[in-house]
Order: C-alpha cells, then structure tokens, then sequence
C-alpha cells in the first residue's frame, strides 16, 4: 500500500536532518516503489537544494592545463602560460591551509585570487570554474590575498631599491626630459587617488571627499616612466588632503635620503599644486599672472604628468572588483589591501606585458625575476 504525498513527506521530515538526506531517502523510496511517479517529482522538488554549493561536486576539479589559453587569460589577467612563472616570484607555497583547515593548491589559490579580482562576480559564479563551496572561496582568496600583501607589500609601502637606485633614476630622469620636459632631474610623478566606497553609514563624515563628492579611501602613488608604480601609501581616510597624505607618508624623507643621481646630484618628483614645493618635490607655477616662459613650462609638464592617471586607471581597469563599490563595505572587506595587492598584481603584469606608460617614454620594465629578486 502507497504513502500519500504528505504521509511521506511527515516520515521523510521525521527521519532525515538535511535536504540531501531527504534526497537521498526519496530516491531510495521511488526505487522500492514507496512514491509514484507524480509523487516523486514533486518529494524531490519541494526539498532541492537552494544552496547554490549544492551542485559543486557536479563539476570537474580545477586544471590549468586544461584550460584554453584564450579563457585564461580573459579570467585571470594573465596568460596561461605565465601563471606558473607568477606563481614563482610571487612564492607561492605548494599548497594553503584555511584556518577550518581546507586546503588548496597553491596555483590554484593564486588562481581564485585573481579571478575574484578581475570582475566583480559573486562566489558562487567561481563555483563552475573551481568547484569548491562557496564558504571556501571566501576563506582561500582572503588566505592568498593575506599572503601576497605580507610577502610582497614592502615593495610599494617602502622605498624599493629593486627599481629606484641612483642608476635607475637618472635612466627616468633622462627618458623624461626627452619626452619634453624642461626638467632634466625629475625621475616620476606624485599623485593621490581616490577609491570609491561603499556608504559607510556612521563613518561617513570621515570618509567623505567634498572635491569629488563620493565616499573613498585615499592612496598616494609614484609613477615610474617603465610602467611601475614606484611607492604606494594608504589608505586614509577620503576627507584628508594630498598634503596631509605626503607628511603622514614620509616620501619626503626617502626622498632626501635616497633620490640622488650617480653623480651626486639631487632628484626630484614632479606633483600637482596641492602638494608643497620642495627642492626635490616640483609643482607647476602657480602665481596669478604667469609669464610666458612659466606657462610654457605648465604644459610640457603636464604632458608627460599624465601618465601618473594612466597608471591609477590600469589598476582598475585590470581589476574590475576594486571599481565596483558596492561590495567595497569598511569592517566586511579588506579595501586597503585589495588595492595594494592589485598594485602589487599590476606591477607584475607590467614586467610581463608593458603598459601605456612605458610605451609613451620607451622604456622597458624590468623582467618579473628583476622585480621580484
């Protein structure tokens, strides 16, 4: 004698603690002919899964070397083939642990991490690609975000002698002047950026940027004529000044210490009018009537100063997440550091790839190994 529909649905409620027990007890009864076949359509779609982890282990496991090289690299950023070699210099261990002890590969991880970066998906889009939970994702891509940032955020937080010794600088200074500025000692361009967040509720009159009228985080960026960002500083909060920026930052002691020519000679960076103007820190003229020679010396320099915007726009063009506000929520996101491990990314892709500001000077980056020595 057959159960109806909602005697079954009692004893199946009864006996099983999830939907994939219950699954699992409605299968077994249709094949022993407990449910008809109405019966078990509609057992079977009343309790299917609304997790969308529910269909990971329907999907094959993560392979690179499956991968077509195209889909690669219009997911993570990088060619397939360069991944390994990131990998590498970024030292990348062979596997990560998760605090709730999953674990990962460690290209695999690297993987994730780039492919959450490059566009604002969601987890549970990583699902077909990856096929992990999503609670998982979330632990691994914080892991390796966490790692890169420990091991490789020096290079922009401190000044790096890897690309900006005396040698280096008088090659930037020398590529700038013949790009036209008048300036024959000015190595890079100082700028600050701001990064749109999402509305931080309590917290928004610290955040707020009157200028732009947007809720940001603030950083301060040297850009290099290879393509590099040279040093980065942030984040503070959206309400502070350029100004304020560069004190808090101590680039003007690095720049004393450290920015000088092989021959001795000081160097300088060049910046808007909010910054100070310093021996090695230059500004545009500024006075309310400018001479003909002052105004000439404004454009040549503003037209090799752009390339400072060019490479804040490369960042977020190359990693969409970071643009999509929305999911950028101070206390639920590590905003500071996803920006500088984009930087951090960027920079590698630079070494690989070149950029529009390298383009512009004719100037190469260094090789990734170079980079990351």
């Amino acid at each position: 004698m057959k159960m109806s529909t909602s005697e079954a649905q009692q004893v199946v409620v009864l006996v099983m603690s999830s939907f994939k027990d219950i699954r699992n007890f409605v299968f077994a009864g249709y094949a022993h002919d407990m449910f008809d076949d109405e019966e078990f359509c509609l057992l079977y779609d009343f309790y299917q899964s609304k997790n969308p982890d529910f269909p990971y282990n329907s999907y094959v496991s993560f392979d690179l070397g499956e991968m077509d090289p195209a889909e690669c690299y219009t997911e993570f950023r990088v060619s397939k083939w360069h991944i390994p070699l990131l990998a590498d210099r970024l030292q990348i261990p062979p596997t990560f642990q998760c605090p709730q002890r999953s674990v990962c590969d460690g290209i695999e991880g690297l993987c994730m991490l780039l492919k959450r970066l490059a566009y604002p998906c969601r987890y549970s889009d990583m699902v077909h690609r990856f096929a992990r939970p999503v609670p998982v994702f979330s632990m691994i891509t914080n892991t390796v975000l966490d790692y890169v940032h420990d091991r490789h955020g020096h290079r922009l937080a401190q000044w790096n002698n890897q690309v900006m010794d005396p040698n280096h600088l008088q090659q930037y200074a020398d590529v700038i002047s013949a790009k036209g500025s008048p300036l024959d000692n000015c190595f890079g361009f100082v700028d600050g950026t701001v990064q749109p967040i999402s509305h931080p509720g309590q917290h928004q009159r610290a955040v707020y940027n009157g200028h732009k009228r947007v809720h940001p985080l603030k950083f301060q960026s040297v850009a290099l004529p290879n393509g590099l960002i040279g040093n980065l500083y942030g984040p503070i909060e959206g309400r502070r000044h350029d100004a304020a920026m560069l004190a808090e930052s101590g680039l003007l002691q690095d720049l004393q210490h450290h920015a000088v020519s092989p021959h001795g000679h000081l160097m300088c960076l060049y910046g808007d009018p909010a910054y100070p103007h310093r021996v090695q820190l230059q500004q545009p003229f500024r006075n309310a009537v400018l001479t003909p020679q002052m105004q000439e010396y404004n454009v040549r320099m503003s037209s090799v100063r752009e390339s400072v915007e060019w490479l804040f726009r490369d960042i977020v063009n190359y990693f969409k997440f970071i643009d999509f506000k929305k999911n950028l929520k101070i206390g639920l996101s590590s905003i500071g550091k996803m920006y500088i491990v984009c930087a951090i990314l960027r920079n590698a892709l630079t070494c690989l790839y070149g950029n529009e500001t390298s383009k512009f000077f004719e100037l190469d980056p260094p090789s990734l190994h170079d980079y990351f020595a």
